[in-house]
């Protein structure tokens, strides 16, 4: 429980970082924090090997970090520098790391989800004993292709867990104005999977749910949709007003910060101390300021590389094959 802690706190303190930079003018593209959701990314990633497959969000600094992605070369990325995952082309809103199954954020809303419904199949047809799991936003499950990849993935009882993280706004609309369901979950009966609510502030909730969901979609009981309730702590992005929050109900939320539970948690029920929480808050941030510095050194792309990676220099090397599921 304590390594999954240090791993919230090295998104928060990335997260922060991240504001303070793009402050300065530093990023090069618009900047969605994760803070108030590290529990998800952190409790659900820890059961994820390599192997494994996600697919991320505009909001998707936390999932990277939580499978393993490098603080620098995402900070480069953020900066536009070519050291960055996508040599500095891609920006915040479009890091991947295929390298940790990371197979990218997404700037478009709902853009990840038939993508992790492929990679299941892609998985399912190699018959490897792996998953695929996507997060997506409350905003995205109005999106034609939520329903989409759910229909196929449930027709074709592929080993993909959908993951809702209803923070309860779709940028600046509340899902109160948005759906007429109560909770997002109830979706799944449409389509015949499994459908659950978890508090996606509690990291213990979510670790353990994910663990069961895991095993049953393994074992060939076809996908889940799982929504994680949850709140963001800043707005949608760096510079965003908020005014359509009631500061109120944002006070009430920071009392579920995932990260303040946790903390709470440990020190009540496993006698850690204080102090050695303060001593892991410290190294992390140490270790995020400096690959933040390290990466603000790095040189930015040559205008020569601007055409390159457009396109898969193998692509005429590919074999195609008439499509067999069986």
């Amino acid at each position: 429980m304590l390594e999954l802690y240090r791993v919230m706190i090295r998104i928060r303190a990335f997260e922060n970082e991240a504001i303070e930079l793009a402050k300065a003018n530093i990023t090069r593209a618009a900047v969605h924090t994760y803070n108030g959701e590290e529990a998800i990314a952190v409790g659900v990633c820890a059961h994820l090997s390599n192997k494994d497959y996600i697919t991320s969000t505009h909001r998707g600094h936390g999932h990277c970090i939580a499978k393993g992605a490098d603080l620098r070369r995402m900070f480069a990325e953020l900066m536009g520098r070519e050291t960055g995952y996508c040599k500095g082309k891609g920006g915040s809103m479009h890091i991947a790391d295929l390298a940790t199954g990371n197979l990218g954020a997404n700037g478009i809303v709902g853009g990840g989800i038939p993508m992790a419904m492929g990679a299941g199949l892609g998985q399912q047809v190699a018959h490897e004993p792996n998953l695929t799991v996507s997060f997506f936003g409350d905003g995205a499950s109005n999106e034609g292709s939520f329903h989409e990849a759910l229909n196929m993935a449930s027709i074709w009882n592929l080993p993909v867990v959908f993951i809702c993280e209803n923070n309860k706004f779709g940028i600046s609309t509340s899902t109160e104005k948005s759906m007429n369901i109560e909770r997002i979950s109830d979706r799944a009966k449409a389509y015949g999977i499994k459908g659950l609510t978890v508090d996606g502030n509690d990291l213990v909730d979510v670790y353990q749910t994910f663990a069961e969901i895991k095993e049953e979609v393994l074992a060939g009981k076809g996908p889940v949709l799982l929504e994680m309730d949850t709140y963001r702590m800043s707005g949608h992005y760096f510079g965003d007003s908020e005014n359509y929050r009631n500061r109120e109900d944002v006070e009430k939320w920071k009392d579920k910060d995932p990260i303040v539970r946790c903390e709470q948690r440990l020190v009540k029920v496993h006698g850690v101390s204080e102090e050695a929480l303060k001593a892991i808050q410290k190294e992390e941030e140490k270790m995020v300021l400096a690959a933040s510095e390290q990466a603000k050194l790095d040189p930015e792309p040559a205008v020569e590389d601007i055409m390159n990676d457009l396109y898969d220099p193998t692509f005429e090397e590919i074999e195609w094959k008439i499509f067999s599921k069986g």
